[in-house]
Protein backbone atom coordinates (compact mmCIF):
# COMPACT_ATOMS: atom_id res chain seq x y z
CA UNK A 1 0.00 0.00 0.00
CA UNK A 2 1.23 3.43 -0.88
CA UNK A 3 0.21 6.07 1.33
CA UNK A 4 -0.24 9.89 -0.02
CA UNK A 5 -0.56 12.36 3.09
CA UNK A 6 0.09 15.55 4.02
CA UNK A 7 -0.51 19.12 3.63
CA UNK A 8 -2.01 18.42 0.02
CA UNK A 9 -4.73 16.22 1.95
CA UNK A 10 -5.80 19.20 3.41
CA UNK A 11 -5.06 21.97 0.26
CA UNK A 12 -6.25 19.26 -2.41
CA UNK A 13 -3.90 19.74 -4.57
CA UNK A 14 -1.16 17.11 -5.90
CA UNK A 15 2.50 19.25 -5.33
CA UNK A 16 2.12 21.08 -2.27
CA UNK A 17 3.85 24.90 -2.93
CA UNK A 18 5.52 24.57 0.12
CA UNK A 19 4.24 27.42 1.57
CA UNK A 20 1.21 26.16 2.97
CA UNK A 21 1.10 27.09 6.75
CA UNK A 22 2.09 24.35 9.18
CA UNK A 23 -1.15 24.46 10.99
CA UNK A 24 -2.97 23.20 7.20
CA UNK A 25 -1.84 19.78 8.38
CA UNK A 26 -4.82 18.92 11.28
CA UNK A 27 -5.93 15.78 11.07
CA UNK A 28 -8.81 15.51 13.33
CA UNK A 29 -9.11 11.34 14.14
CA UNK A 30 -5.63 10.54 13.03
CA UNK A 31 -5.55 6.54 13.35
CA UNK A 32 -2.80 4.79 12.07
CA UNK A 33 -3.85 1.18 13.03
CA UNK A 34 -6.99 1.35 10.51
CA UNK A 35 -4.39 1.91 8.19
CA UNK A 36 -2.40 -1.25 8.64
CA UNK A 37 -5.48 -3.04 9.76
CA UNK A 38 -6.80 -2.10 6.32
CA UNK A 39 -3.62 -3.30 4.61
CA UNK A 40 -4.07 -6.43 6.67
CA UNK A 41 -7.87 -7.11 5.45
CA UNK A 42 -6.60 -6.12 1.62
CA UNK A 43 -4.51 -8.73 2.07
CA UNK A 44 -0.59 -6.05 1.72
CA UNK A 45 2.05 -7.07 2.65
CA UNK A 46 3.30 -3.03 3.57
CA UNK A 47 2.91 0.19 3.54
CA UNK A 48 5.02 3.24 2.18
CA UNK A 49 4.12 6.45 3.51
CA UNK A 50 4.86 10.00 1.80
CA UNK A 51 6.90 11.16 4.64
CA UNK A 52 7.70 14.31 3.44
CA UNK A 53 6.42 15.31 -0.41
CA UNK A 54 7.56 18.02 -2.86
CA UNK A 55 5.99 20.39 -0.06
CA UNK A 56 8.78 20.03 2.16
CA UNK A 57 6.81 19.18 4.92
CA UNK A 58 8.39 16.48 7.07
CA UNK A 59 5.18 14.07 9.31
CA UNK A 60 7.74 13.91 11.87
CA UNK A 61 9.53 16.07 14.16
CA UNK A 62 12.90 16.62 12.12
CA UNK A 63 15.31 18.83 12.83
CA UNK A 64 16.34 19.59 9.44
CA UNK A 65 13.62 21.53 8.62
CA UNK A 66 11.21 24.10 10.67
CA UNK A 67 8.02 22.88 8.09
CA UNK A 68 6.94 19.62 10.63
CA UNK A 69 4.37 18.40 11.83
CA UNK A 70 6.48 19.84 15.51
CA UNK A 71 5.54 23.37 14.32
CA UNK A 72 1.66 22.42 13.65
CA UNK A 73 -0.97 23.11 15.94
CA UNK A 74 -2.28 18.92 15.55
CA UNK A 75 -1.31 17.41 18.52
CA UNK A 76 -0.14 20.44 19.93
CA UNK A 77 3.19 20.17 18.05
CA UNK A 78 3.93 16.27 19.56
CA UNK A 79 2.35 14.30 17.08
CA UNK A 80 4.26 11.83 15.29
CA UNK A 81 2.67 10.08 11.78
CA UNK A 82 5.85 8.03 11.50
CA UNK A 83 6.10 7.20 14.90
CA UNK A 84 2.58 5.75 14.90
CA UNK A 85 2.21 4.25 11.99
CA UNK A 86 5.74 2.46 12.52
CA UNK A 87 4.23 1.27 15.75
CA UNK A 88 1.09 -0.07 14.10
CA UNK A 89 2.69 -2.12 11.23
CA UNK A 90 4.88 -3.99 13.75
CA UNK A 91 1.04 -4.67 15.82
CA UNK A 92 -0.51 -5.60 12.62
CA UNK A 93 3.13 -7.63 11.36
CA UNK A 94 2.65 -5.18 8.18
CA UNK A 95 6.46 -4.33 6.85
CA UNK A 96 6.72 0.02 7.05
CA UNK A 97 8.90 1.96 4.36
CA UNK A 98 9.17 5.51 3.43
CA UNK A 99 9.05 8.25 0.55
CA UNK A 100 11.01 11.00 0.80
CA UNK A 101 11.02 13.31 -2.37
CA UNK A 102 14.50 15.12 -2.46
CA UNK A 103 12.74 18.08 -3.94
CA UNK A 104 12.01 20.48 -1.39
CA UNK A 105 10.09 23.57 -2.28
CA UNK A 106 9.71 25.18 1.12
CA UNK A 107 13.84 24.40 2.62
CA UNK A 108 15.87 27.67 2.16
CA UNK A 109 19.05 25.14 1.38
CA UNK A 110 17.68 23.24 -1.32
CA UNK A 111 19.77 24.68 -4.54
CA UNK A 112 23.10 24.77 -2.73
CA UNK A 113 25.71 21.99 -1.89
CA UNK A 114 24.06 22.10 1.61
CA UNK A 115 21.35 20.92 1.06
CA UNK A 116 22.38 17.34 0.07
CA UNK A 117 23.59 17.08 4.07
CA UNK A 118 20.07 18.29 4.99
CA UNK A 119 18.40 15.72 2.69
CA UNK A 120 20.89 13.07 4.40
CA UNK A 121 20.27 14.20 7.80
CA UNK A 122 16.54 13.65 7.01
CA UNK A 123 17.25 9.99 5.98
CA UNK A 124 19.47 9.47 9.09
CA UNK A 125 16.67 10.12 11.03
CA UNK A 126 13.83 8.56 9.51
CA UNK A 127 15.99 5.15 9.54
CA UNK A 128 17.36 5.04 12.52
CA UNK A 129 14.37 6.59 14.68
CA UNK A 130 12.06 4.25 12.89
CA UNK A 131 13.00 1.32 11.04
CA UNK A 132 13.68 -1.28 10.07
CA UNK A 133 12.56 -0.09 6.78
CA UNK A 134 11.65 -2.98 4.25
CA UNK A 135 11.42 -0.62 1.24
CA UNK A 136 12.81 3.35 0.90
CA UNK A 137 10.98 5.09 -2.05
CA UNK A 138 13.47 7.84 -4.31
CA UNK A 139 11.89 10.13 -6.26
CA UNK A 140 13.33 11.46 -8.88
CA UNK A 141 11.29 14.45 -8.84
CA UNK A 142 14.11 18.13 -9.47
CA UNK A 143 12.19 21.00 -9.75
CA UNK A 144 13.10 24.27 -8.21
CA UNK A 145 13.04 25.48 -4.76
CA UNK A 146 12.37 28.73 -3.10
CA UNK A 147 15.44 30.26 -4.52
CA UNK A 148 14.43 29.47 -7.90
CA UNK A 149 17.49 26.66 -8.15
CA UNK A 150 17.37 23.32 -9.26
CA UNK A 151 19.49 20.60 -6.87
CA UNK A 152 22.40 18.51 -7.88
CA UNK A 153 21.68 15.61 -5.55
CA UNK A 154 24.30 13.53 -4.42
CA UNK A 155 22.66 9.91 -5.13
CA UNK A 156 25.73 8.06 -4.23
CA UNK A 157 25.44 9.73 -0.31
CA UNK A 158 21.80 9.00 -0.32
CA UNK A 159 21.91 5.36 -1.10
CA UNK A 160 25.19 4.95 1.02
CA UNK A 161 23.24 6.17 3.65
CA UNK A 162 19.77 4.24 3.51
CA UNK A 163 21.82 0.77 2.51
CA UNK A 164 24.19 1.86 5.95
CA UNK A 165 21.43 1.98 8.45
CA UNK A 166 18.34 -0.18 6.73
CA UNK A 167 20.57 -2.91 4.90
CA UNK A 168 17.66 -5.19 4.23
CA UNK A 169 15.69 -1.73 2.69
CA UNK A 170 15.26 -2.68 -1.06
CA UNK A 171 15.79 1.21 -3.03
CA UNK A 172 13.29 2.57 -5.39
CA UNK A 173 13.89 4.51 -8.17
CA UNK A 174 13.85 4.55 -11.90
CA UNK A 175 17.50 2.71 -11.81
CA UNK A 176 16.89 0.71 -8.48
CA UNK A 177 19.41 -0.34 -7.12
CA UNK A 178 16.63 -2.45 -5.62
CA UNK A 179 13.97 -2.27 -7.79
CA UNK A 180 12.80 0.26 -10.93
CA UNK A 181 10.21 2.29 -11.48
CA UNK A 182 7.48 0.98 -14.24
CA UNK A 183 7.44 3.73 -16.74
CA UNK A 184 3.91 5.00 -15.97
CA UNK A 185 1.55 5.70 -13.07
CA UNK A 186 -1.09 3.11 -14.36
CA UNK A 187 0.21 0.06 -12.66
CA UNK A 188 0.59 -1.58 -15.72
CA UNK A 189 3.75 -3.63 -17.13
CA UNK A 190 5.19 -4.62 -20.40
CA UNK A 191 4.31 -7.98 -21.43
CA UNK A 192 7.94 -8.15 -21.84
CA UNK A 193 9.62 -7.93 -18.85
CA UNK A 194 13.27 -8.29 -17.61
CA UNK A 195 14.36 -8.14 -13.98
CA UNK A 196 17.92 -7.14 -15.44
CA UNK A 197 18.95 -3.97 -16.58
CA UNK A 198 21.49 -1.46 -18.01
CA UNK A 199 22.37 1.40 -14.87
CA UNK A 200 25.52 2.82 -15.76
CA UNK A 201 25.37 6.44 -17.42
CA UNK A 202 21.59 7.12 -15.47
CA UNK A 203 20.66 8.46 -13.44
CA UNK A 204 16.79 8.31 -11.03
CA UNK A 205 14.43 11.59 -12.80
CA UNK A 206 15.82 13.41 -15.71
CA UNK A 207 18.80 11.30 -16.59
CA UNK A 208 16.50 7.96 -16.64
CA UNK A 209 16.44 5.12 -18.96
CA UNK A 210 13.80 5.95 -21.80
CA UNK A 211 10.35 4.49 -21.19
CA UNK A 212 10.44 1.26 -23.18
CA UNK A 213 13.57 0.41 -21.26
CA UNK A 214 11.78 0.75 -18.21
CA UNK A 215 8.84 -1.10 -19.15
CA UNK A 216 11.06 -4.08 -20.86
CA UNK A 217 14.37 -3.94 -18.65
CA UNK A 218 17.42 -5.38 -20.90
CA UNK A 219 17.52 -8.95 -21.65
CA UNK A 220 20.99 -9.78 -20.58
CA UNK A 221 21.15 -6.11 -17.90
CA UNK A 222 23.84 -6.42 -15.63
CA UNK A 223 21.81 -5.49 -12.75
CA UNK A 224 18.23 -7.48 -11.09
CA UNK A 225 16.62 -4.24 -10.97
CA UNK A 226 12.61 -5.71 -11.15
CA UNK A 227 9.46 -3.59 -11.53
CA UNK A 228 7.41 -1.98 -9.53
CA UNK A 229 3.92 -0.60 -10.79
CA UNK A 230 1.90 2.15 -8.77
CA UNK A 231 -1.23 3.53 -9.45
CA UNK A 232 -3.90 5.74 -7.38
CA UNK A 233 -7.14 3.46 -6.24
CA UNK A 234 -8.71 7.21 -7.10
CA UNK A 235 -7.51 10.15 -9.99
CA UNK A 236 -5.18 11.49 -7.36
CA UNK A 237 -2.41 10.46 -5.03
CA UNK A 238 -3.71 12.21 -2.29
CA UNK A 239 -7.47 12.26 -0.97
CA UNK A 240 -10.28 14.55 -2.23
CA UNK A 241 -13.91 14.10 -1.07
CA UNK A 242 -14.69 14.91 -4.94
CA UNK A 243 -13.02 11.62 -5.75
CA UNK A 244 -14.99 9.59 -3.31
CA UNK A 245 -17.32 8.16 -6.17
CA UNK A 246 -14.04 7.74 -8.52
CA UNK A 247 -12.73 4.64 -6.78
CA UNK A 248 -11.12 1.89 -8.73
CA UNK A 249 -13.67 -0.51 -9.59
CA UNK A 250 -12.87 -4.25 -8.48
CA UNK A 251 -12.64 -5.00 -12.42
CA UNK A 252 -9.97 -2.02 -12.90
CA UNK A 253 -8.32 -3.36 -10.13
CA UNK A 254 -8.05 -6.87 -11.60
CA UNK A 255 -7.02 -5.78 -14.97
CA UNK A 256 -3.99 -3.95 -13.39
CA UNK A 257 -3.27 -6.99 -11.23
CA UNK A 258 -2.87 -8.79 -13.83
CA UNK A 259 -1.07 -6.31 -15.71
CA UNK A 260 1.65 -6.09 -12.81
CA UNK A 261 1.79 -8.94 -10.38
CA UNK A 262 0.88 -11.03 -14.06
CA UNK A 263 3.90 -9.83 -15.28
CA UNK A 264 6.52 -10.15 -13.64
CA UNK A 265 6.03 -6.80 -11.30
CA UNK A 266 4.72 -6.10 -7.79
CA UNK A 267 1.67 -3.96 -7.16
CA UNK A 268 2.06 -0.93 -5.27
CA UNK A 269 -1.34 0.75 -4.74
CA UNK A 270 -2.06 3.96 -3.39
CA UNK A 271 -4.72 4.38 -1.01
CA UNK A 272 -4.67 8.04 0.77
CA UNK A 273 -6.02 9.04 3.69
CA UNK A 274 -8.78 11.29 4.24
CA UNK A 275 -8.56 14.67 6.44
CA UNK A 276 -9.91 12.59 9.43
CA UNK A 277 -6.41 10.94 9.28
CA UNK A 278 -8.15 7.69 7.94
CA UNK A 279 -8.51 5.50 4.94
CA UNK A 280 -12.30 6.47 3.66
CA UNK A 281 -14.71 4.10 3.92
CA UNK A 282 -15.39 3.26 0.12
CA UNK A 283 -12.02 2.50 -0.33
CA UNK A 284 -11.43 0.36 2.17
CA UNK A 285 -14.35 -1.79 1.26
CA UNK A 286 -13.45 -1.94 -2.20
CA UNK A 287 -9.90 -3.34 -1.17
CA UNK A 288 -11.62 -6.03 0.46
CA UNK A 289 -14.22 -6.30 -2.41
CA UNK A 290 -10.51 -6.58 -4.53
CA UNK A 291 -9.26 -8.72 -2.23
CA UNK A 292 -12.16 -11.25 -2.42
CA UNK A 293 -12.05 -11.55 -6.04
CA UNK A 294 -8.80 -11.87 -6.53
CA UNK A 295 -8.73 -15.24 -3.55
CA UNK A 296 -12.06 -16.33 -5.61
CA UNK A 297 -9.92 -16.67 -8.90
CA UNK A 298 -7.12 -17.59 -7.69
CA UNK A 299 -7.25 -19.08 -4.47
CA UNK A 300 -7.79 -22.72 -5.91
CA UNK A 301 -4.54 -24.21 -8.38
CA UNK A 302 -6.48 -26.27 -10.55
CA UNK A 303 -3.09 -28.40 -11.26
CA UNK A 304 -1.61 -28.41 -7.74
CA UNK A 305 -2.42 -31.89 -7.86
CA UNK A 306 -1.28 -32.42 -11.52
CA UNK A 307 1.35 -35.03 -12.66
CA UNK A 308 3.83 -33.10 -14.42
CA UNK A 309 6.66 -34.59 -16.80
CA UNK A 310 9.78 -32.79 -17.90
CA UNK A 311 11.49 -33.31 -21.14
CA UNK A 312 14.18 -31.89 -23.64
CA UNK A 313 15.92 -30.93 -20.38
CA UNK A 314 12.84 -28.85 -18.92
CA UNK A 315 12.19 -26.90 -22.10
CA UNK A 316 8.82 -29.15 -21.95
CA UNK A 317 6.56 -29.21 -19.52
CA UNK A 318 3.42 -32.26 -19.92
CA UNK A 319 0.91 -31.61 -17.38
CA UNK A 320 -1.80 -34.54 -17.13
CA UNK A 321 -4.94 -33.47 -14.50
CA UNK A 322 -6.81 -36.38 -13.05
CA UNK A 323 -10.01 -35.53 -14.90
CA UNK A 324 -11.35 -32.94 -17.21
CA UNK A 325 -11.11 -29.59 -16.09
CA UNK A 326 -12.00 -25.90 -16.98
CA UNK A 327 -9.53 -23.40 -16.79
CA UNK A 328 -9.42 -19.19 -17.99
CA UNK A 329 -5.80 -18.54 -16.65
CA UNK A 330 -2.17 -20.14 -16.59
CA UNK A 331 -0.06 -19.23 -14.18
CA UNK A 332 4.24 -19.67 -14.88
CA UNK A 333 6.68 -19.50 -12.48
CA UNK A 334 10.81 -19.31 -13.05
CA UNK A 335 13.05 -20.16 -10.35
CA UNK A 336 14.68 -16.73 -10.01
CA UNK A 337 17.30 -17.92 -7.45
CA UNK A 338 19.21 -18.86 -10.87
CA UNK A 339 18.33 -15.53 -12.34
CA UNK A 340 15.56 -14.97 -15.39
CA UNK A 341 15.89 -16.62 -18.48
CA UNK A 342 13.43 -17.85 -20.67
CA UNK A 343 12.44 -15.06 -23.75
CA UNK A 344 9.37 -17.24 -24.99
CA UNK A 345 7.28 -19.76 -24.35
CA UNK A 346 3.62 -21.00 -26.10
CA UNK A 347 1.08 -23.60 -23.78
CA UNK A 348 -0.88 -26.32 -25.41
CA UNK A 349 -3.74 -27.87 -24.70
CA UNK A 350 -4.33 -32.10 -26.37
CA UNK A 351 -7.82 -32.02 -28.09
CA UNK A 352 -8.21 -35.47 -29.31
CA UNK A 353 -11.64 -33.99 -31.30
CA UNK A 354 -9.60 -31.53 -32.92
CA UNK A 355 -8.02 -33.00 -36.14
CA UNK A 356 -4.34 -31.81 -35.60
CA UNK A 357 -1.47 -33.74 -37.32
CA UNK A 358 0.79 -32.97 -33.90
CA UNK A 359 -1.21 -35.67 -31.54
CA UNK A 360 -4.13 -33.43 -30.92
CA UNK A 361 -2.23 -30.31 -29.87
CA UNK A 362 -3.53 -27.24 -29.96
CA UNK A 363 -1.86 -23.41 -28.67
CA UNK A 364 -4.09 -21.61 -26.60
CA UNK A 365 -1.65 -19.07 -25.68
CA UNK A 366 2.22 -17.81 -26.44
CA UNK A 367 4.14 -14.96 -24.38
CA UNK A 368 7.75 -14.07 -23.80
CA UNK A 369 9.12 -13.11 -20.66
CA UNK A 370 8.36 -15.01 -17.57
CA UNK A 371 10.45 -14.31 -14.24
CA UNK A 372 8.52 -14.65 -10.83
CA UNK A 373 5.24 -14.56 -12.33
CA UNK A 374 3.47 -14.34 -15.46
CA UNK A 375 -0.51 -14.77 -15.64
CA UNK A 376 -1.85 -15.79 -19.29
CA UNK A 377 -5.51 -15.13 -19.52
CA UNK A 378 -6.66 -17.27 -22.49
CA UNK A 379 -10.35 -18.33 -23.69
CA UNK A 380 -11.67 -20.66 -21.85
CA UNK A 381 -10.07 -24.50 -21.90
CA UNK A 382 -11.30 -27.43 -20.84
CA UNK A 383 -8.61 -30.32 -21.16
CA UNK A 384 -7.25 -32.95 -18.89
CA UNK A 385 -3.77 -32.68 -20.67
CA UNK A 386 -1.70 -29.47 -21.72
CA UNK A 387 2.43 -28.65 -21.91
CA UNK A 388 3.99 -25.72 -21.98
CA UNK A 389 6.79 -25.27 -24.45
CA UNK A 390 9.99 -22.66 -23.97
CA UNK A 391 10.94 -21.81 -27.27
CA UNK A 392 13.12 -19.58 -26.22
CA UNK A 393 15.76 -19.40 -23.44
CA UNK A 394 19.59 -17.42 -22.74
CA UNK A 395 20.46 -20.08 -21.08
CA UNK A 396 19.17 -23.90 -19.34
CA UNK A 397 15.52 -22.69 -18.70
CA UNK A 398 14.91 -23.18 -15.04
CA UNK A 399 10.52 -23.21 -14.79
CA UNK A 400 9.68 -23.51 -11.04
CA UNK A 401 5.52 -24.09 -11.00
CA UNK A 402 2.67 -24.40 -13.92
CA UNK A 403 -0.58 -23.52 -12.20
CA UNK A 404 -4.21 -23.45 -13.63
CA UNK A 405 -7.29 -21.18 -12.50
CA UNK A 406 -10.68 -20.76 -13.12
CA UNK A 407 -13.01 -17.10 -13.11
CA UNK A 408 -15.83 -20.10 -12.05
Amino acid sequence: MFVHFGPNTFSGLEWGKGTEAEDLFNPTDLDCRQWAATAKAAGMKGIIVTAKHHDGFCLWPSKTTTHTVAQSSWRDGKGDVLAELSEACREYGIKFGVYISPWDRNHPAYGTPEYNNVYTQALEEVHSQYGPMFEHWFDGANGEGPNGKKQVYDWDTFRATVRRLSPDAVMFSDIGPGCRWVGNERGRACETNWSTLNTEGFTPGAGAPPTDTLQQGNVYGAHWVPVEADVSIRPGWFWRESENDKVKSVDDLMSIWLSSVGRNSVLLLNVPPDTRGRICEVDSLRLVEFREAREAVFGTDLAADAKIRKRQGGKVWEITLPEYRSFDYVQLQEDIRYGQRISSFRVEIQDFDVALDNGGWMTIAEGTTIGYKRIIPTKPCKTKRLRVVITGSHDRPVLESVSLFSKN
